[in-house]
């Protein structure tokens, strides 16, 4: 398979998931990408018709908080897909490299059991402007990406 090749499903086959029921836990640090992040998903609901309204939002303290976020959020609603959205950049610390892969192997055993998918929107960059160049930058944004993901992930 080339490297090249990205299959995609149409905005039309998306469209069908404007009936399904999303949920967003976001982190409250660093609210500026965390903000940009919510607008791109916010922009991917719009576009296959779903209101910023009907999606269920949750806010946690940071990154860390995100697994409880969407375990509880899972576990108290009837819902077809959630986004965890964080941001983790780089300090001088190794504060940085427990957080990332703690909130990675979290989310991944709570998608390990039933229930419906938690998709992983988490920046974990080495300074502010990587975070600004993911999140609405020239690297597009994975606020945007990471919904779109939700969405194909309910029509399996």
């Amino acid at each position: 398979m080339s490297s090249k090749f990205k299959p995609t499903l149409s905005k039309d086959l998306l469209k069908q998931a404007k009936n399904k029921k999303f949920g967003i836990v976001s982190s409250e640090w660093n609210t500026e990408i965390i903000n940009r992040l919510l607008d791109g998903a916010f922009d991917f609901f719009d576009t296959i018709g779903l209101n910023k309204k009907d999606i269920l939002h949750h806010t946690v303290p940071g990154s860390f908080e995100l697994i409880y976020g969407c375990a509880n959020m899972r576990r108290k609603y009837d819902l077809d897909a959630i986004i965890a959205v964080g941001s983790i950049i780089k300090g001088e610390t190794k504060h940085f490299d427990f957080i990332s892969q703690s909130v990675c192997d979290g989310i991944k055993d709570i998608n390990i059991t039933d229930g419906c998918p938690v998709i992983l929107c988490l920046l974990t960059d080495d300074n502010f402007q990587q975070a600004i160049e993911r999140s609405g930058g020239k690297h597009g944004n994975k606020g945007y990406d990471c919904a779109e993901s939700a969405t194909k992930m309910t029509l399996i």
